[in-house]
């Protein structure tokens, strides 16, 4: 009997119809568009506007999509994992609170918290609850409302991130297709130079925390970029020696979209050219967990069956990881 594996039978994403553009912001801060082009690759962003709306929202949209492109009910759902970094509530997950939106009622859900890498995590956890035989259908989302968490009088952040959600349905098969390896790390001294001050059991909310402003992102960029640079690029050729794969094996690098000069070493440490990889941080900003299921989304017509992808991101505490997906449906 073949192994079973998880195979990603359907991708849908969502973002937002508000639009932050650059030169909207070069009328809330000191900057510019060429400076935000030519740093990060970013010309606009979408924003999550209107009162009482949260990642759960976002979610659902891409929740409904792929349930609708793939033509199932959300009773048939049994598990679905939520990554994000911005969920609605400290408590409950907002896995659960998607799950009751949608009509998920024979699920279960849990939220992973893993910021820009979550998305990969989540994919790696739910691969195995499809891989054990226990489930048939998992839906893994990465969504995130970052505006909510953005301090947009620092020009050094503020530029960076946008609002959006993806999901991917995991569903068992025994063809030679599917998540077929992941190498996944993580180093908790990261947190010191990028990370949210207060709002946690550490430090929770009073006046003066936030007066001072500090339950917005902070970053110290330059440790960040030097340890994505590596990290991301790394173990992407990483997972291609371990797996035997070459430049020439690889259809697409889905890399998360942080920042266009580490998706550029990330592509030149594995050898492939620009051509193979997907690129869409121009119009969405870096949505964190949410990044990687919309390259998918964007990319899915060109996908073929067959194809080798490798999925790779870096994040907050710090996480990084990469995924070797071979792609399951298309022409």
């Amino acid at each position: 009997m073949s192994a079973i594996r998880a195979a990603i039978t359907a991708v849908q994403g969502y973002v937002p119809p508000d639009l932050l553009t650059n030169k909207d912001l070069e009328k809330i801060v000191d900057t510019t568009d060429e400076w935000i082009r030519s740093r990060t690759g970013i010309e606009e962003r979408h924003i999550l506007k209107g009162e009482g709306l949260g990642t759960s929202d976002m979610a659902v949209e891409a929740v409904n999509g792929l349930l609708k492109k793939r033509g199932i009910t959300p009773g048939d759902i049994d598990l679905l994992i939520c990554a994000t970094v911005t969920p609605d509530h400290v408590f409950p997950a907002t896995a659960n609170i998607i799950c009751d939106k949608v009509g998920a009622k024979n699920a279960f859900g849990f939220d992973l918290g893993a910021a820009c890498s979550g998305f990969l995590f989540a994919l790696a956890t739910g691969s195995q609850f499809i891989e054990t035989g226990k489930y048939k259908k998992v839906v893994v989302v990465g969504a995130d409302k970052m505006s909510a968490i953005i301090d947009y009088t620092d020009r050094t952040t503020c530029v960076l991130f946008g609002d959006g959600a993806g999901a991917v349905l995991l569903e068992p098969t025994e063809d030679e297709v599917g998540i077929m390896d992941s190498i996944l790390r993580s180093d908790g001294h990261g947190r010191h130079y990028l990370h949210q001050k207060a709002g946690g059991s550490v430090k929770p909310p009073t006046h003066e925390s936030i007066d001072a402003r500090e339950h917005y992102v902070f970053q110290d960029g330059q440790p960040v970029f030097k340890a994505a640079v590596v990290g991301m690029a790394d173990v992407s050729a990483e997972i291609m020696e371990k797996n035997h794969l070459t430049a020439d094996d690889v259809a697409y690098l889905v890399p998360h979209q942080a920042n266009l000069r580490i998706i550029d070493a990330t592509a030149r440490r594995m050898g492939v050219g620009s051509e193979k990889v997907m690129i869409n941080i121009h119009k969405y900003g870096n949505t964190t967990a949410a990044t990687i299921p919309l390259c998918l989304w964007d990319w899915e017509d060109k996908l073929k069956k067959g194809d080798n992808l490798i999925l790779a991101a870096f994040g907050g505490g710090f996480t990084w990881g990469a995924v070797f997906v071979k792609w399951a449906y298309g022409n």
